[in-house]
């Protein structure tokens, strides 16, 4: 393949590796992933040379590719269609090979379900990650602590609520030492929020915004994580449990011992408004958000906004 530039005189030819590979880098950073491993990279050495450049290559953002997918009785409860597997491992490939581990960031779809094989390939090839969206950990929570183990940078991590979280939480602990900023996206429990006081006391951020959320387990959080400075508890389904036999209840207003509590945060960021939409969907979706029913993108969301996407 040939370009030509005019001159004054006539034309004169020039190949494609001539090109300033500044000018070219900057042209890539306008493509969106799906673009920059089009195959671009194999027009010629000087092109590979501007594809591998750390600049493109902060941050991988697969936010917009989803799983073809049905739900099924047994673990892990979604069966994910071959080549929407396929897919995901022709982009993770080519994407991790350009960027010669300097993603520093990672955002995956919440109805993207990554396997263990391609945790795994991606833990390897990315050593200096720093925030991990990974919503979606059906498939992966037999790998996720081995990933952890590789990802001593780690500081921000969106994930799910899960069943068993002490044992993923002290990997962070034991694992992550610049780690700070953490989002639920799913019920949180006394059993997690226990997990979250005996081994990161010092987390600063937390985010548990439309999920549901007992008002004892947010006492219990305030009163223990001593290093918290924000949290988010926007639209929460908060439900208060009271003696039995009485029915537990729709907390619609925090009380003065919750406020005061929360009184030494930096930041304490609620939204319980009947005239709140994002409210009112939590409380139709009993606090496990259906996040597929309504905008795409919404998911992405948070009123902090180094957890936004």
């Amino acid at each position: 393949m040939e370009f030509r530039e005019i001159e004054e005189r006539g034309t004169v030819r020039r190949r494609w590796e001539d090109m300033d590979i500044d000018i070219l880098v900057k042209i890539f950073h306008s493509l969106t992933v799906f673009e920059l491993t089009s195959g671009i990279a194999h027009v010629c050495s000087t092109w590979r040379m501007a594809a591998c450049d750390p600049f493109l290559w902060k941050t991988l953002d697969l936010s917009m590719l989803k799983s073809n997918y049905i739900k099924i009785p047994l673990e892990p409860y979604v069966y994910v269609h071959g080549h929407s597997d396929k897919t995901l491992t022709r982009f993770l490939k080519i994407s991790l090979n350009l960027s010669r581990g300097n993603i520093t960031s990672l955002f995956f779809h919440c109805n993207l379900y990554v396997s263990e094989y391609q945790l795994t390939y991606t833990a390897q090839r990315c050593p200096r990650l720093k925030r991990l969206v990974l919503p979606a950990w059906n498939r992966v929570e037999t790998v996720i602590i081995k990933a952890i183990d590789l990802w001593k940078d780690l500081e921000s991590l969106t994930m799910p609520s899960i069943v068993n979280p002490p044992h993923l939480v002290q990997a962070i602990a034991t694992n992550c030492r610049n780690f700070s900023e953490l989002k639920i996206m799913g019920p949180f429990d006394i059993y997690f929020a226990s997990s979250l006081v005996n081994y990161l006391p010092t987390l600063k951020v937390l985010s548990l915004r439309c999920s549901m959320l007992y008002k004892d387990t947010l006492i219990f959080i305030l009163d223990n994580l001593c290093g918290l400075e924000v949290l988010n508890i926007s639209h929460c389904l908060l439900i208060e449990v009271p003696t039995p036999p009485a029915p537990g209840r729709i907390v619609r207003q925090l009380d003065k011992t919750i406020l005061e509590k929360a009184s030494h945060l930096l930041y304490f960021i609620t939204c319980m408004s009947d005239a709140c939409i994002m409210c009112q969907r939590t409380r139709n979706d009993e606090g496990l958000m259906r996040w597929y029913k309504y905008n795409e993108g919404l998911w992405k969301e948070d009123e902090v906004s180094s957890l936004a996407l």
